[in-house]
């Protein structure tokens, strides 16, 4: 694979969210997330962290995830910067809570008050489990909460438990995406009403939310609960995965019979030898025949030769080697910002594309800019400028 694209230069757009006005009070995960996606798109987002250590690490080592943020550390335990919090809030369209529930009213921050305060104002909750329920301060993580919502005995081969994902599917998957369309809709709503309301998100009912197809499946008879017997999970030989002889993968999903048929006929494999694609008696067979072709060549090899068909067989490739694929590269959907490469802003715009995302600020770095413009009589203009 060739190497990652070089750096990235050029104007950054205002994007299609420019004008929109968030604070984001710090947490890890979902929050995170969502609100990197908002500010990829152009809103002008604040960061309140609370107090601490200075953040020294090197503009590299600071996560992407934080990117595009102007960053505060404030104490909202106290009143003094809780009303500097408010000076924000004021004139804001978005709050951001990454706590459990009953934290931000312990802090002073109760969103029905805020809400009948600051009455255009869209309060973005994010938990683990909801903000009510049996669980609703119970401490969990991304494993906790598609263990709970049925996601996570869907990964995994028949004789084995379950496969740990990493945390795409709770915390970004579940979590972030559904925290930051949820913000969209309600301002979506505002726009009629005039008024901002509470948004109530959570990983558990997020990831759940992934599952409405095999739900629908299972409905009606055509999913089977043991995982990996499915054709969509690794059951059947036309959508898995198949080691190389360098110890590589290949991703099969022919699941169309024109594209089964050329998989199959690349391979080497006579299509009319063995039972047909979805008789589920054949699927072991034919996946250890294929398994034995696969092993024959390395990935590059399988690479090359499945490049000239359209048979949905592509090579496996881990994040770093995926920033050089060809077409990864043509969309330049992996940028590199001061050096670190990551992923693009999606999705794209005719009118007002993203541009290129702002490197994330140390913890804090803001603070001594923001108290100053918060002095001032319009802070969020103040903070617009550079």
């Amino acid at each position: 694979m060739s190497a990652a694209p070089g750096p990235v230069t050029g104007p950054r757009s205002e994007g299609p969210l420019a004008g929109l006005r968030l604070v984001e009070l710090g947490g890890q995960g979902p929050v995170p997330f969502a609100t990197m996606m908002l500010a990829d798109l152009g809103a002008q987002v604040v960061r309140v962290d609370p107090p601490g250590e200075p953040d020294r690490r090197e503009r590299a080592q600071v996560n992407a995830i934080d990117r595009g943020r102007t960053t505060v550390t404030l104490d909202l335990k106290s009143e003094a910067d809780r009303r500097l919090v408010h000076r924000l809030l004021a004139d804001a369209d978005v709050l951001l809570d990454p706590f459990r529930p009953g934290v931000l009213e312990r802090l002073g921050l109760d969103p029905a008050e805020l809400t009948e305060r600051y009455p255009r104002l869209v309060v973005a909750r994010m938990t683990g489990w909801g903000q009510d329920g049996p669980l609703a301060s119970a401490a969990g993580h991304d494993l906790n909460y598609i263990a709970v919502s049925g996601v996570l005995d869907t990964i995994g081969l028949p004789e084995q438990g379950p496969v740990v994902p990493p945390m795409y599917l709770a915390d970004f998957a579940g979590g972030g995406m559904v925290l930051a369309f949820g913000v969209l809709a309600a301002l979506h709503e505002r726009v009629s009403s005039g008024r901002g309301q509470v948004v109530d998100s959570s990983m558990l009912e997020g990831s759940g939310l992934l599952t409405v197809v095999i739900r629908s499946m299972l409905g009606r008879g055509a999913w089977n609960l043991t995982r990996g017997t499915n054709y969509l999970d690794g059951g059947a030989h036309f959508y898995r995965v198949y080691r190389t002889a360098d110890d590589r993968f290949m991703s099969v999903a022919a699941i169309e019979a024109k594209f089964y048929r050329t998989f199959l006929l690349t391979l080497g494999l006579d299509p009319e030898d063995g039972p047909g694609q979805f008789d589920e008696s054949g699927w072991a067979g034919w996946a250890e025949r294929i398994a034995q072709v696969f092993a024959g060549r390395t990935r590059q090899e399988w690479t090359g030769v499945f490049g000239s068909v359209d048979a949905c067989v592509h090579p496996v490739l881990d994040v770093a080697e995926s920033a050089g694929h060809p077409q990864v590269r043509a969309r330049r959907a992996v940028v590199e910002v001061e050096g670190v490469a990551q992923p693009a802003p999606v999705p794209r715009f005719s009118r007002t594309p993203a541009g290129i995302p702002r490197a994330p600020r140390r913890r804090g770095e803001d603070t001594d800019r923001v108290r100053s413009a918060l002095a001032g009589a319009s802070p969020w203009e103040a903070l617009s400028r550079p």
